[in-house]
């Protein structure tokens, strides 16, 4: 057992020290040039994009100009509110047939009122679950469409691959 041990050691090390004997590359010859009169200015505000969208779902998208995004959080939310008032129209029915099953005398009522109550009691707060999420995920994503509305991925003609660009507007 301790060879077998020994033997799994020792190709782990013969396998990492393979690892780690890549060669170095060469750092690359286009440098940055950072002038001190250069400034990036963003075209959109991040926080101005969650404001719109904390306002009105899908807001900060029309904002940030991704409008095919707008429906599907429109739709989404819609969704969800429409589940919770189903789900609660439903708890609140077997919540007072459970009530009124229940005699002055014993407080145990009808079982089957009072599954279907807890039943519907439980989607309906998990829809709400879900409006709160689908919620917050609109305010992260306006905020991050946002600030990267100014990096755009285009394909290098010569090497065919996409690259990521940046816009830079520099004070004249």
């Amino acid at each position: 057992m301790k060879n077998i041990i020994k033997i799994i050691l020792l190709f782990f090390i013969i396998l990492s020290s393979q690892t780690f004997s890549q060669i170095k590359a060469e750092p690359d010859t286009v440098k940055s040039v950072q002038s001190s009169d250069s400034t990036f200015v963003m075209t959109k505000s991040p926080m101005g994009a969650v404001w719109r969208s904390a306002l009105i779902p899908g807001w900060g998208q029309i904002y940030n100009e991704s409008y095919w995004k707008v429906p599907l959080f429109a739709g989404a939310i819609g969704g969800f509110i429409y589940g919770w008032s189903f789900y609660n129209t439903r708890y609140l029915k077997y919540s007072n047939l459970f009530d009124n099953s229940r005699s002055s005398s014993t407080d145990l009522g009808n079982s089957a009122f009072r599954q279907q109550r807890d039943f519907y009691r439980d989607q309906r707060d998990l829809f709400a679950i879900y409006i709160g999420l689908t919620y917050f995920l609109n305010l992260v994503d306006a905020y991050v469409d946002a600030q990267l509305f100014d990096f755009t991925v285009k394909e290098n003609r010569q090497t065919l691959s996409p690259e990521l660009n940046m816009k830079f507007y520099f004070n004249r």
